[in-house]
């Protein structure tokens, strides 16, 4: 699939304002043909050395409008072919593309291009901070959840067979290039799974995005459902909630710890049951269903918060029950999580629709009594 041209006057930027690593977010039908013009924008002379790293189905679509682009603006590009499954997101995947930078002679003025969803994303992104202790990345996402999360704040990683992403680094892109007309190709299941993440970013501070989720109801669960200004509304303003609280808390200090609700116990979730049987974002969806009954449990938000909340995630059509998992495994497992601090698990929880805090003093009972509840 090729994508329509655009004009520099569609692309909406939403600045990511680090104070060292200041960069844009360019949102636009089309800016995909424009990603030559986007990097030389970001100060990338011509003749520079570009790596794309691409999954087959992504390249089948899009590879040849990336190249095409990146040469058309004097780069020199390669594309790089990498299988990337959730089972396939390990360091062996991430030497392939290192292999790739030897063989493209990659300096340190050179450039990853990550073309995918969000293993792709984390891969290249781990490639370019490891190679030569760190070269440029530009983030160019083709699916909804590494639209409006993952290509976004400069995570990147692999995982361990002990948990999810305990392997990795903080290295932000030079740029996120956004094209929802790439969201056309995507398969269903993968567009519901990212709205996972759009419904994170309601409850943990956008009240009027939940708001507008709520009114949409399952029309959630089907971008052709959607009307188009929603779904620009939808990549828009989850980016800057997302780039606001980046900006404030680039390294996870703090405040960024909010953007894992739901992703504790989801993770749980992905270990537990393989790494491939729960998208990422479905198993997100039943790990925000699971903290919000937890936050009952503490008495932390109402029963009717719970209700719209569960009711949201169920109209995108994502799963909203806790699988059957050992309790004693549960538990280990969260221990394992990379946010524990002094062996206390860090759940952020709902106070009420649009917002949370952060809790480290939940008990093991108090985590299987509410899990028992979303069984």
């Amino acid at each position: 699939m090729t994508v329509s041209p655009v004009t520099p006057s569609a692309l909406r930027s939403i600045p990511v304002e680090l104070s060292t690593h200041p960069y844009p977010i360019v949102i636009g039908d089309g800016a995909l043909g424009s990603l030559g013009a986007q990097v030389q924008a970001q100060g990338f002379k011509a003749g520079t050395k570009v790596l794309v790293v691409t999954n087959p189905v992504v390249n089948s679509h899009y590879g040849a409008t990336a190249l095409a682009s990146l040469r058309a603006a004097g780069y020199d590009a390669q594309l790089l072919e990498i299988d990337a499954g959730e089972d396939q997101k390990t360091p062996a995947t991430v030497a392939l593309i290192h292999d790739a930078a030897f063989a493209q002679k990659l300096e340190r003025g050179s450039l990853i291009v990550a073309l995918g969803g969000g293993v792709v994303g984390d891969m290249a992104g781990f490639a370019a901070a490891s190679w030569l202790r760190g070269i440029a990345v530009v983030q160019v996402p083709t699916t909804l959840l590494a639209m409006v999360d993952a290509s976004i704040g400069g995570k990147t990683g692999v995982n361990h067979p002990g948990g999810k992403n305990l392997i990795g680094a903080f290295h932000q892109p030079r740029l996120v290039l956004i094209d929802p007309q790439c969201l056309a190709t995507l398969p269903p299941r993968e567009f519901r799974a990212g709205m996972a993440e759009v419904i994170k970013y309601g409850v943990i501070g956008e009240g009027a995005l939940f708001a507008d989720l709520e009114a949409a109801g399952e029309r959630l669960a089907a971008m052709d459902q959607l009307p188009p200004t929603l779904l620009q509304q939808i990549l828009e303003r989850s980016a800057a909630a997302k780039a606001k609280v980046v900006a404030a808390d680039e390294r996870e200090g703090g405040l960024r710890a909010i953007l894992n609700y739901g992703h504790t116990l989801g993770h749980v979730v992905e270990a537990l049951c393989g790494y491939g049987t729960y998208l990422h974002g479905e198993a997100v969806a039943i790990g925000m269903v699971a903290a919000g009954e937890l936050s009952l449990e503490l008495g932390l938000w109402s029963a009717d918060d719970q209700r719209r909340q569960r009711q949201v995630i169920a109209a995108a059509g994502l799963p909203v029950r806790w699988p059957e998992l050992q309790a004693e495994a549960v538990l280990a497992c969260l221990q394992g999580d990379k946010k524990v601090r002094d062996g206390r698990v860090r759940f952020v929880l709902p106070t009420a629709l649009g917002a949370v805090e952060i809790r480290d003093d939940v008990s093991g009972q108090q985590v299987l009594a509410a899990l028992q509840r979303c069984s």
